[in-house]
């Protein structure tokens, strides 16, 4: 079970391929971008190093399950559900991700690592249209306001490069797949800062410290600047909302639109697990995972997404009381279809 930095998928990827175990993991390999169109064109997709090797753990066997956090994960079991028992056609998968969240004590404190944070926001997000096939826009592109439940309400989202535009298209039939952020216009305008002032390289620089010459990386300096997610639960307050919106016609025929959610409340996550809310709905679904596959419930062999799988016995697992289950429900919203 690989829940490390995205920057080392690759090596424990192959070692695990090398060791002859199976794979499961939260986030994939990174992405470049393209040298002369970035903003228009694909170059080396999120995921692709991995997906290039599908024959090798298809022939030996074993499964690489890839991207089975929350989003992507959950959000991709969405995906599963909704093609086999909600619409007949689907026109477009939009993932949807915004919280409420306020931290006590910081005025910028990001909810989980701002070196994985800088990484896909940044970079150019992808998109997927079933006659364009991937392609790249401008970052923090196509600002929507996206209305939340739980509570947290309208928030503006943006693209974002995401591992879900590059799953769903290859399990799930959609004419069009998203995936919008709900940064905030603060949050967008750090990061624009901090790209400005090329403190989002991962490069080296050379600084002088007590007299020596040493190489540090800017990005990490960022991130060692800030405090660490995962032990800002007591002053966090809010909820955080990953879930899949989804347009299409129905089973039965008519216009459809759903959303598709997952909401986790800080105040709850603290008190039943000592976890805040974004570090607990992520990892939560990985052990609901790895519980299908150690019961048989879900197998297979190569490299996979989420989307490969039943999602029932998966919703069930995540929603059901313990001991049975983690309760922690899921939710479906019927909303009004915009008229064509």
């Amino acid at each position: 079970m690989n829940a490390v930095d995205p920057r080392f998928v690759m090596p424990i990827f192959d070692g695990a391929f090398a060791a002859g175990a199976d794979y499961l993991d939260m986030a994939m390999s990174l992405s470049k971008p393209h040298p002369d169109r970035p903003y228009e064109e694909t170059c080396v997709k999120l995921g692709d190093e991995q997906m290039a090797k599908a024959e090798e753990w298809t022939g030996s066997g074993r499964l690489a399950l890839v991207g089975i956090g929350v989003e992507p994960g959950l959000s991709d079991v969405f995906a599963r559900y909704a093609a086999d028992h909600l619409f007949s056609a689907i026109d477009e998968l939009g993932t949807r991700d915004g919280s409420n969240l306020t931290v006590d004590g910081y005025d910028f404190a990001p909810s989980f690592s701002i070196w994985t944070t800088i990484e896909e926001c940044l970079n150019p997000p992808v998109v997927w249209e079933v006659d364009r096939g991937w392609f790249t826009t401008e970052p923090f592109s196509e600002p929507e306001v996206f209305d939340f439940p739980g509570g947290i309400g309208p928030v503006e989202c943006v693209n974002v490069e995401h591992e879900e535009v590059l799953l769903m298209p290859r399990w799930v039939k959609a004419r069009r797949v998203t995936f919008k952020y709900g940064l905030g216009e603060e949050f967008v305008d750090v990061l624009k800062t901090l790209h400005k002032l090329r403190l989002d390289r991962t490069e080296p620089v050379t600084v002088r410290s007590g007299g020596q010459a040493v190489q540090v990386s800017p990005r990490d300096v960022v991130a060692a600047s800030l405090p660490d997610p995962a032990q800002l639960g007591d002053r966090m307050h809010g909820s955080t909302c990953a879930g899949l919106w989804v347009t299409g016609t129905g089973t039965d025929g008519n216009p459809r639109e759903v959303y598709l959610h997952h909401v986790v409340d800080n105040d709850w996550s603290m008190r039943e697990y000592g976890s805040q809310c974004v570090v607990w709905q992520t990892a939560v679904n990985p052990v609901v995972a790895l519980e299908l596959l150690a019961a048989g419930t879900w197998s297979g062999t190569g490299v996979l997404g989420p989307e490969a799988f039943d999602a029932v016995p998966f919703l069930e697992l995540l929603g059901a009381d313990a001991p049975a289950g983690y309760g922690s429900p899921w939710g479906l919203d019927e909303r009004t279809p915009e008229p064509v």
